[in-house]
């Protein structure tokens, strides 16, 4: 299994980046902790596990919950990491039946939940990063680089991604 998470804080110098240990990360509030830590200022976190899906949580200075947003939700029922960071603040969604054959009907299609405008303001309007995360054979780490890109951090982050 291949996890990454990896942080960007925004201070009165600019951004600065930070990889996380996920295997550190037990829920959300650990995470919020960690980012807590990094800055005091706006931090986003991206976690990503086996290209499959990426979250992003966002905290910012004069807010005391996250804001979250998960790029496929079925990551909640399907990925233990996804399920503890991330439960506590989406909706775990229930498996859907196909009416004729009582079978879990899959979709093709990532399905994102979670606050789509976390990144508004930092250059990645909602309709923006839906569709980044529903471009053909772009995966997470694709996605990541773009909005941090677009969030004047990507030369930053990339040093740490190295």
């Amino acid at each position: 299994m291949s996890t990454k998470a990896v942080a960007i804080a925004r201070d009165d110098e600019g951004w600065r980046a930070y990889d996380l240990d996920p295997t550190q990360l037990e829920d959300l509030d650990a995470l919020t902790d960690v980012m807590r830590d990094l800055g005091d200022g706006l931090v986003v976190a991206f976690v990503e596990e086996d290209d499959e899906y990426l979250a992003i949580i966002r905290i910012d200075e004069d807010s005391t919950d996250p804001r979250v947003f998960l790029s496929d939700r079925r990551a909640l029922a399907t990925s233990d990491l996804a399920e503890a960071l991330l439960a506590d603040a989406l909706p775990v969604p229930s498996p859907r039946r196909d009416e004729d054959d009582e079978e879990e009907a899959v979709s093709p299609n990532a399905q994102p939940i979670g606050d789509v405008d976390l990144l508004d303001d930092l250059g990645t309007p909602a309709e923006v990063l839906i569709s980044l995360i529903a471009e053909e054979g772009m995966l997470p780490a694709d996605v990541v680089a773009a909005v941090s890109e677009r969030a004047g951090a990507g030369e930053i982050l990339d040093e740490v991604r190295g």
